[in-house]
């Protein structure tokens, strides 16, 4: 037998063959799925009851532009809308702001007003249609422009469900799009919880991030523990605000990335599945379903490839595979241009219809949980569940994630991981094919979307309309309003849907509260 080892990017050593005797101790072959502590699935029968829900993440350009997508994309057979949001909207500017010239609707769509919002839905009754939108540090304005318009439509404000991202401190240790420091950061969070509890029951107040983490380079020890890690944070918050995690416990979700090394990847989603519900017995909770741990899960962006772009369908086919055998809620699948550009209308199309050949020719989803009992799949979600709550440890004993956030420890463990695997990549020891191995020397050109630089003027004539047509001391007051209870302390949610309501921008509103939050640098 080959004496090579082979060790994943998390430092597991795989061994040749795997034999009864190395399921993990405390393997329980008569676990159920839906039951405690959810390894094997949330639900007790999993996608025989309904296949996850099928997303693609879409936003680009202009409100109006993004809508034609989102009919698009429906038209197609997705079950839930996706918005990607531009660089200014998600850090607090609006299209007119100095700084977000060259960034107005490149890489999302732009939504400075409710006017936009509104334009960005046309035609979609928000009651009828699940809506996650990836937006943090503006998550509360954007969700507030989301409830004036479901307001607007008529909508139950009950039967309205979505998400929205609205995980800051992922912000600090990867992505870097935060505005206000942390304290205040975890403050409109709470805030959100504590608003979406009572008036809007249906909606996941907060989707936490492992994403982004490892797009940053982290491992998959380092992407479950430094979520989940988190994840405590936003728990114990809530909790010093007196909220019951009973219920607000039930609209956590996560979203995790789907990379290449398959079983790894289904042992984490198993894995991050059982540490999370100890973890929320812990802190308190008694209720089942508030210690589910449910997630949306995103092909991995980083493995794709400028060179040979059409090899990304084959890697993002088997990312799907890890994602729906690990248990996921919801997917997007990556376009297989993403390396190159926002995805063209057919790249989108042949991400989507990946999911629907898994989901409809596989069989992988005829069945719950069709690993669980494999020698090899137990001990890696074992190994994996270790490796991972010995690192939550040591964040603990730093006091917490916003301490470990603040003293660069997530962000230095991030970076090692991300160097030790590039070394890995420019060494050839690690093969990347099309990268560093089975090259070719001439490459097919394909269709790149591109978004045209005209559109921030539109935007900005778009902001002057609007603001030609309000009161302006009604602007005034319903700013003054959300300062004073900034200031106060009171729950910010009504004070920002009544500002949205009073045709308030994102940039008013965000800049409002930097006068009393000030920005984190």
């Amino acid at each position: 037998m080959s004496e090579k080892k082979i060790i994943t990017d998390s430092g597991i050593e795989i061994k040749p063959v795997y034999y009864p005797g190395d399921l993990p101790e405390n393997f329980n072959g008569l676990e159920q799925p839906g039951q405690f502590p959810y390894t094997r699935g949330v639900q007790p029968d999993m996608y025989l009851g309904k296949p996850w829900t099928m997303r693609q993440y879409a936003g680009f350009s202009t409100a109006e532009e993004s809508n034609k997508r989102y009919h698009y994309l429906l038209s197609q057979g997705v079950s839930g809308l996706s918005v990607a949001f531009d660089l200014p909207t998600q850090i607090g500017y609006d299209s007119d702001h100095a700084m977000a010239e060259g960034e107005v609707g490149k890489v999302g769509v732009a939504i400075d007003s409710l006017e936009d919002m509104n334009v960005l839905f046309n035609g979609i009754p928000l009651e009828s249609v699940s809506t996650s939108m990836t937006i943090n540090a503006t998550g509360f304005i954007l969700l507030s422009f989301y409830v004036a318009l479901a307001k607007q439509q008529g909508a139950d404000l009950s039967k309205i469900s979505g998400t929205i991202q609205n995980d800051i401190l992922k912000e600090y240790a990867a992505r870097g799009t935060y505005i206000y420091p942390p304290k205040p950061s975890m403050r409109i969070i709470t805030d959100i919880f504590e608003w979406c509890s009572d008036s809007l029951p249906k909606w996941n107040t907060i989707s936490i991030s492992g994403y982004h983490i490892r797009e940053a380079g982290s491992s998959a020890v380092q992407e479950i523990a430094f979520t989940l890690s988190n994840g405590k944070a936003y728990v114990k918050s809530a909790l010093e605000r007196g909220l019951d995690i009973n219920v607000f416990g039930k609209r956590l979700s996560f979203f995790f990335n789907a990379h290449n090394n398959l079983f790894e990847e289904v042992a984490k989603f198993r894995a991050a599945r059982r540490m999370w519900a100890s973890i929320m017995k812990e802190l308190g909770a008694t209720d089942p379903k508030a210690m589910m741990l449910r997630f949306h899960t995103q092909t991995g962006g980083s493995t794709l490839t400028a060179q040979q772009p059409q090899n990304n369908i084959s890697r993002v086919t088997i990312q799907t595979l890890a994602a729906v055998l690990g248990g996921t809620q919801s997917l997007h699948t990556n376009g297989y241009d993403e390396a190159l550009s926002l995805p063209t209308e057919e790249a989108a199309r042949i991400a989507l219809r990946t999911q629907q050949i898994v989901a409809f020719e596989s069989g992988v989803a005829d069945t719950v949980d069709p690993l669980a009992g494999s020698y090899f799949v137990e001990s890696l979600t074992s190994q994996l569940e270790q490796e991972a709550l010995a690192l939550i440890a040591k964040i603990d004993a730093m006091g917490g994630s916003v301490s470990a956030i603040e003293q660069g420890f997530m962000q230095e463990e991030i970076a090692r991981s991300a160097y030790e695997y590039q070394k890995g990549i420019e060494s050839g020891e690690k093969i990347i094919v099309g990268v560093n191995k089975f090259q070719i020397d001439t490459e097919a050109s394909i269709p790149i979307f591109k978004v045209d630089d005209s559109i921030r003027q539109v935007q900005i004539e778009k902001l002057n309309a609007l603001k030609n047509n309000r009161n302006p001391a009604m602007v005034d007051q319903v700013l003054q309003n959300l300062n004073d209870k900034a200031a106060s302390g009171e729950n910010l949610m009504p004070a920002v849907i009544e500002a949205v309501e009073q045709k308030c921008t994102l940039g008013e509103i965000a800049d409002e509260l930097r006068g009393v939050f000030g920005e984190h640098r």
